[in-house]
């Protein structure tokens, strides 16, 4: 199985000196999500956790939203002329019974591992098809202070970007600031789908008294992660994007940016922020 980091040879240059030494990278290789047997998706991502990962793909894609929807995962033989298995190729076997949306085996979907599910989807369609509607669950209330102190909590908890500072990060947090899980990938996107597969198969969809944190920005395909898994706020220590902000705004999630030591810009969703003090309006 393919591994998280790799070792390759560099020339490092500094100051003026040069050396010759082995650099540790992320390890970025394609993963085939096939469902029943038919190819699905194929994203660039960092090998680990693959199978959560194509189960939290399917939670976002719509096809699933409980466990006991699915009958089994596994891999598959790879593409090799001799058919030795690659470990990049997973097939999800749905449960009897289980209704698979035709538009998922109608087309092939490649997402990279910076991009996501670009332009797939449109804001309606991410409102009408999740079975977690974050606007239903009961109301969770976090003081600004405790998100905060989360950017840190998670920074911490990231072992395999202190070998190579390249991975982005996703965790989940319950309401009272406890590290719930976090994941690791090249794709910031595959680390959401790690979380949401991971939660999916422990049997705790939806995710309606948690928060979802990322280390980058916050992008549509993100916040259509969020609310297909019923979380009902996200955060991001970068910048949202406009998209991001409208499927916030009309899902009803809390989309949090700029999270950066005690600022932050609230974007949607602010019923779910105490604050102490009124808002000014400028």
């Amino acid at each position: 199985m393919g591994r998280v980091t790799e070792r390759r040879r560099t020339l490092r240059i500094r100051d003026g000196a040069v050396s010759s030494r082995a650099d540790t990278l992320v390890a970025e290789e394609p993963l085939e999500i096939r469902l029943n047997g038919k190819p699905l998706a194929i994203t660039m991502r960092t090998p680990g956790d693959d199978f959560a990962l194509a189960a939290g793909f399917l939670v976002s894609e719509a096809v699933i939203a409980h466990g006991d929807e699915v009958q089994s995962i596994v891999y598959c033989a790879g593409a090799t002329a001799d058919g030795v298995n690659t470990y990049n190729v997973v097939d999800v076997k749905l449960a009897p019974g289980v209704v698979v949306p035709e538009i998922t085996l109608e087309r092939n979907v490649y997402t990279t591992s910076s991009c996501g599910l670009c332009g797939k989807a449109s804001l309606d369609a991410v409102r009408t098809s999740t079975r977690h509607p974050v606007a239903d669950a009961p109301p969770v209330r976090l003081a600004p202070e405790l998100l905060a102190a989360l950017p840190d909590r998670l920074r911490a908890a990231q072992k395999v970007f202190d070998r190579t500072g390249g991975l982005h990060a996703a965790a989940l947090f319950s309401e009272a600031g406890e590290l719930l899980d976090v994941r690791e990938d090249v794709g910031r996107h595959n680390a959401v789908d790690k979380l949401v597969g991971r939660a999916l198969t422990d049997g705790r969809l939806p995710l309606s008294r948690a928060v979802l944190l990322v280390s980058g920005r916050a992008s549509f395909e993100l916040a259509q992660k969020a609310v297909m898994a019923g979380i009902p706020v996200l955060a991001a220590v970068s910048a949202p994007s406009s998209l991001a902000v409208d499927l916030a705004a009309e899902s009803g999630l809390t989309l949090v940016g700029f999270l950066r030591g005690g600022s932050m810009n609230v974007y949607a969703g602010e019923h779910r922020i105490a604050l102490e003090a009124e808002v000014g309006r400028g």
